[in-house]
């Protein structure tokens, strides 16, 4: 070996050239309908919204906003589907339509991300790696099971429940869908989905996709609008269950809507989930899997590791170390494969997140941000950081849904322990250490209802994701995810 060779060091000036993912093989519409009844319809209500693109505000498309007429055509359609189709026909049928839709989903995959990163400002590494797979994923689970629903559930007699509506965030508007939607036909239901109002497109994509698959018409139906639209579909008399992510806040509007109704209900809510460093853990492991948990989805996931808790004896060696991790990141065009950081939903969200960061600012909180240009159009927020954070910050208690870590430090496990629970919320968690005992002991005592061990924000169909306290209840993925689409008798 040469012993002049110097290794590189990286100082945050390499200036990497543009790598834009294409948008010439995209097909998107100036304007969209309704979905209902295995066609696109125009609103009743005769009213349109536009969808931006948040990294440069540009309007993609108009969105039709369904009111009270088209959600009851909806329900109505879906209504006549189930009793007359979909719950009538051999699960082994059902299950071939399922598989076509995953199968339709690959051969689109490339499509679908370029939408997903346009529409939701998310790097498009994130969009084509991890959104559309597993999108495609929960569709081929969910057709493997449609004809063994006797051997999920041995010695009950499982049933399907009727009509479905569901409504899903715009954090992974895809992703979201497919958790939703295959599931509830696995189990013979039909479905009424709302996605959110700023990322309609992918739905309305897997809406085409749908006719492509030849669904029998009805059978999944997919309206849009605001939250007004998901309350039309909430407080319908033939939904026979909600099946809802996003807010805590409107999680909770909708229990008390559906409360002395038969309706049953799966709700995946907020979170404020702890990341715990140990003094025995992969230092760098730990420093890219905090990263990940917070930074790599800009903070817009419900289980985004928001709070970091560092073991005494390490923090300022850790923290130096995720400090230079996060200066490497590159914040820019969500299409440029290069991006680390894309742009954030939308002005309003946005705000929110700001609000927050003046909020810790006030509280005392030490800041460190990104050092970038920040584009002169688009919603961005750097990557940032808080340190000298206790446990009554705002920041350390409230979900921000933005590229915000909380950082705290702990002496004993028990400490660590205390403040990861001490929070409203009961979603998810991280555990880091070369310590399988350390790990088991954490996981029996953490109130959460997902713990991750020396990784952090993996997801796979065969494993139940969800929480409970403030965060929910019920589970998506697995038989979990099964058994909230089912009576079982």
């Amino acid at each position: 070996m040469n012993s002049n060779i110097q290794p590189l060091e990286f100082n945050g000036d390499w200036n990497l050239s543009p790598s834009l993912e294409s948008t010439d093989h995209i097909d998107l519409k100036d304007k969209y309908g309704l979905f209902i009844n295995g066609g696109f319809l125009e609103p009743l209500s005769n009213k349109y919204f536009s969808t931006i693109n948040p990294s440069n505000e540009n309007q993609i498309s108009l969105i039709a906003e369904a009111g009270s007429e088209d959600i009851n055509l909806a329900v109505k359609s879906a209504k006549d589907a189930y009793e007359n189709v979909w719950s009538k026909m051999p699960a082994k049928e059902r299950s071939k339509y399922i598989y076509r839709i995953a199968r339709l989903i690959q051969e689109k995959a490339k499509e679908l991300a370029v939408i997903e990163t346009l529409d939701g400002g998310k790097p498009i590494r994130e969009s084509r790696d991890v959104d559309v797979p597993l999108a495609a994923a929960h569709f081929f689970y969910y057709a493997g099971w449609a004809d063994k629903l006797d051997y999920a559930f041995p010695n009950r007699n499982p049933k399907s429940i009727g009509v479905v509506g569901q409504i899903i965030p715009w954090n992974f508007p895809l992703m979201m869908a497919a958790w939703k939607i295959a599931p509830a036909l696995a189990t013979g239901n039909t479905v009424v989905l709302k996605p959110a109002e700023s990322t309609s497109l992918t739905a309305l994509k897997l809406a085409e996709i749908i006719q492509q698959a030849d669904l029998p018409p009805g059978v999944v139906n997919i309206v849009t609008g605001a939250g007004s639209t998901g309350k039309l579909i909430v407080n319908h008399k033939d939904i026979k269950k909600i099946a809802f992510t996003g807010s805590t806040s409107v999680g909770k509007s909708i229990m008390k809507s559906i409360a002395g109704t038969s309706k049953k209900s799966t709700m995946e809510l907020g979170g404020k989930a702890a990341n715990i460093v140990f003094d025995d853990a992969p230092l760098d492991q730990a420093v890219e899997g905090v990263v990940n948990g917070i930074y790599f989805n800009q903070g817009h996931v419900c289980c985004a590791g928001s709070r970091l808790l560092v073991q005494e004896s390490i923090n300022e060696i850790f923290i130096r170390k995720l400090r230079d991790r996060i200066q490497s990141l590159i914040l820019g065009n969500p299409l440029d494969k290069n991006t680390d950081i894309g742009a954030v939903n939308s002005k309003s969200q946005l705000d929110t997140i700001n609000k927050y960061i003046d909020i810790g600012k006030n509280e005392g909180a030490e800041i460190f941000q990104l050092n970038c240009t920040i584009p002169d159009k688009g919603f961005w927020c750097p990557p940032t950081l808080f340190t000298n954070v206790s446990q009554s910050h705002v920041i350390a208690q409230e979900e921000i849904f933005g590229p915000v870590l909380a950082i705290q430090t702990f002496r004993t496990i028990d400490e660590a322990i205390t403040k990861a629970n001490n929070t409203p919320y009961g979603l998810s968690a991280g555990v880091w250490t070369d310590k399988g005992s350390k790990v088991f002991n954490l996981t029996s005592k953490l109130n959460a209802g997902v713990i991750w061990a020396n990784t952090y924000n993996k997801f796979d169909p065969t494993s139940p994701f969800g929480g409970y306290k403030e965060s929910g209840h019920g589970r998506e993925g697995g038989l979990h995810g099964l058994e909230a689409y089912l009576n079982l008798e």
